[in-house]
């Protein structure tokens, strides 16, 4: 006690001798403040309220510097129980961002460092943007979906026809060989399953049917390119759907005859070309302009008469050789007359080609009974076409939702790519008719060379 009161001679004369209390300069210990180490551990400090205290920085260099910490507490050290009269000056105060979020407690008074709690509640290496999801992945509005007709502005191409290429250089003459060999080798690397949705994702985009812009929807009236087709102001779109299905099949055809090497080359190469069909038929990818196109190459005039091609796929790959037979040509001549599977889950992509040679005033084959059923069959389609557009985009975006595409072979499936592969990119702009009669002429040759008839 005499060291106490030599030490603080100034609190003789105003207060009596008694124990000195000790306080912490931590926060969680100044509730406790005022309670010396004597008193009960239930008893709380009522000498002194907690509201009495004087408020302390925020500053998180406290958290850093021990000395600026004690200086803190040496402010804060009583006296005989009682505090100095005047509280230290407050540094600015500076949002601390070292503490992790506690929004779930409420925040104390004794805090030293509030808690300042992160933008989205996540931690720093989560609030990197995440990467943007690929165009055929991206949601639908919903409110372009539910718009009603607006009167179109403008003819509708989703085919580029001057986009650059990274196979083919600015100026290339037809069927360059070194072309030929690299689409060989990108469609042997690829197995069926990951062509056909390569296939699915040209078409759909050939097609509008996802792909599609604000400004594209606002200039054909429509939502999508299944409606627009249905129109009046459709004819672009439906003529390049159909130069598309039979660009295609040219190519397809090609492939078989171009093989000029043994026998079963070419036999493997129907048997690739019999596995993409299935792999885009109903119930797998969905594709069906797709594989009306390969069916179309498969059931060429040119490719057909290969007596002996087919007899060597009967031979090397029968399961390819009965599939063809049993499945993809009922199938086909289903579709073609309007009887095939029509409905969005197991079709992602419903068959347009017989409505787009309708609709531009092709006569349609057969007996004229059989010809007005199909007429009514291919009309009563294309209203469910049109009436079932959002689902068939939603079911593309679900067969493609995760898809990563090879740049090089997605290039190779465009119709801008195969006309100027076939034609040469001088060919290439002449006229339809003329452009597919001279090439049909060329396999024509093809096949004979491969097997001369009788």
């Amino acid at each position: 006690m005499e060291k106490t009161l030599l030490a603080n001679p100034g609190t003789t004369a105003s207060c009596p001798a008694r124990a000195r209390k000790w306080s912490n300069s931590q926060p969680a210990d100044l509730a406790h403040m005022g309670r010396s180490r004597e008193d009960p551990p239930g008893m709380e400090a009522s000498t002194m309220p907690i509201s009495a205290l004087p408020r302390t920085s925020s500053d998180p260099v406290l958290l850093k510097a021990p000395a600026l910490l004690g200086t803190v507490a040496d402010s804060l050290r009583a006296s005989d129980g009682q505090l100095q009269a005047k509280a230290p000056t407050k540094p600015p105060w500076t949002p601390s961002f070292e503490l992790p979020d506690a929004s779930e407690r409420p925040p104390t008074y004794c805090e030293l460092v509030p808690r300042v709690p992160s933008v989205q509640g996540t931690s720093p290496s989560q609030s990197c943007p995440e990467p943007e999801a690929p165009w055929w992945e991206a949601e639908e509005d919903e409110e372009e979906e539910n718009r009603c007709f607006t009167r179109p502005q403008a003819e509708i191409s989703f085919c580029p026809h001057d986009a650059p290429s990274c196979l083919l250089g600015p100026q290339n003459r037809p069927l360059e060989p070194q072309v030929l060999h690299t689409l060989r080798g990108l469609f042997l690397e690829h197995h069926p399953g990951s062509t056909a949705l390569h296939l699915l994702l040209v078409d759909c985009q050939a097609t509008g049917l996802l792909g599609v812009t604000r400004d594209q929807r606002g200039n054909m009236g429509v939502s999508s390119g299944l409606e627009l087709l249905t129109l009046p102001h459709g004819h672009h779109l439906r003529l390049e759907l159909l130069e598309r299905h039979q660009t295609l099949a040219l190519a397809g055809a090609l492939a078989v005859l171009g093989c000029s090497g043994p026998l079963e080359e070419r036999a493997a190469a129907l048997r690739g070309l019999v596995e993409l069909a299935l792999a885009l038929r109903p119930g797998a990818a969905g594709d069906l302009p797709g594989l009306a196109a390969v069916m179309g190459a498969l059931l060429m005039p040119q490719v057909s008469r290969l007596e002996h091609t087919w007899r060597q796929l009967r031979r090397s790959h029968t399961e390819a050789a009965l599939a063809f037979e049993q499945e993809l040509k009922p199938l086909m001549r289903a579709l073609d007359e309007g009887a095939g599977p029509c409905d969005p889950g197991e079709v992602a992509l419903p068959h347009v080609a017989p409505l787009v040679r309708l609709l531009e005033g092709e006569e349609v084959a057969g007996p004229l009974d059989e010809s007005c059923e199909r007429l009514l069959r291919t009309l009563h389609g294309a209203r469910h076409m049109v009436r079932d557009a959002p689902k068939f985009r939603k079911v593309a975006a679900q067969r493609l939702r995760g898809f990563r595409p090879n740049p090089e072979l997605r290039e190779a499936l465009t119709t801008g790519f195969v006309r100027r592969l076939l034609w040469g990119s001088r060919g290439a702009g002449a006229p339809r008719a003329e452009r597919f009669e001279k090439f049909q002429r060329v396999l024509g040759v093809l096949s004979q060379r491969l097997e001369p008839d009788r």
